[in-house]
């Protein structure tokens, strides 16, 4: 298949992702729960900082400090992060079963896989605190290095949430299943997210940018608020339509293709070189 043929595929997947969020629009709930969560937790960790930095034994240079927070960091924001891109994945599997779809149906199967999620969480903060805390302490060729490493774990764990979800894995052997998954079906390519930055990248164009514009000829603070209105509107659709995405992928490699993705198109898109 030519780049090009590839980015035609990959397009109309993504039309596809994009059809499925029309049809349930109450997913888009999901990424902004999320977005939000992520918002609180920032804010919380940069309140708890300013509060530490008023006592005087407080040191910001003890790097056994700094690394137990960023860790902590890492492991909110990947819970968070894992439980309601699990939520939106089991809705997805809900619409594709012709089943009721429902914003508390998520929630709640994303609860009963609490355990599950804490225990990736807290991989995927080992990994990510690792990684940092090497790039730190380390030269040109090391930080090369972490960078390669953090890329490849974060292609690998393309299929980690559906995998946990669906699979009753541990977190290294979930990063294994899915890191399995990527090799039998995806190959070398990574055409989705080619296809998906196309789109995000339209979507800055033609809504982030204009509306910026728009209250720029106001007020320089209403272009900052509406452009900013825009990226959250424009972050929340790409997230859900790529969780869409990946769930229906899932489906299709584990033998339960969906009417709604062909099985043959998402072949070709993903096929090794």
């Amino acid at each position: 298949m030519s780049f090009f043929d590839r980015l035609s595929t990959g397009w109309r997947i993504a039309l596809n992702s994009f059809s499925i969020l029309r049809a349930n629009k109450q997913l888009l709930i999901f990424p902004v729960l999320s977005g939000l969560s992520l918002l609180l937790i920032i804010g919380s960790f940069a309140g708890a900082f300013f509060a530490f930095a008023d006592i005087d034994q407080f040191n910001p240079d003890n790097k056994v400090f700094t690394y137990g927070t960023m860790f902590v960091f890492y492991l909110v924001n990947y819970f968070v992060i894992t439980f309601f891109n699990m939520a939106l994945v089991h809705c997805t599997r809900l619409y594709f079963l012709g089943q009721e779809v429902s914003v508390r149906e998520g929630i709640r199967f994303s609860v009963s896989r609490l355990p599950v999620i804490f225990s990736w969480a807290l991989f995927a903060a080992t990994v990510g605190t690792i990684l940092r805390v090497i790039q730190e302490n380390s030269g040109l060729i090391g930080k090369i290095i972490t960078g390669i490493i953090g890329i490849v774990f974060s292609i690998a764990t393309f299929f980690v949430v559906p995998v946990i979800a669906y699979e009753e894995l541990g977190p290294i052997d979930a990063f294994k299943r899915s890191s399995q998954l990527m090799r039998e079906k995806w190959g070398e390519s990574l055409g989705s997210r080619f296809s998906f930055g196309v789109v995000n990248l339209l979507g800055l164009l033609l809504v982030v940018l204009p509306l910026f514009l728009l209250g720029f000829t106001v007020h320089l603070v209403l272009g900052i608020v509406l452009g900013l209105a825009g990226l959250f509107l424009l972050m929340t659709v790409m997230s859900a339509a790529h969780t869409v995405f990946i769930s229906a992928v899932y489906h299709n490699v584990t033998g339960s293709p969906t009417e709604h993705f062909d099985q043959q198109l998402v072949d070709g898109l993903f096929q090794g070189k």
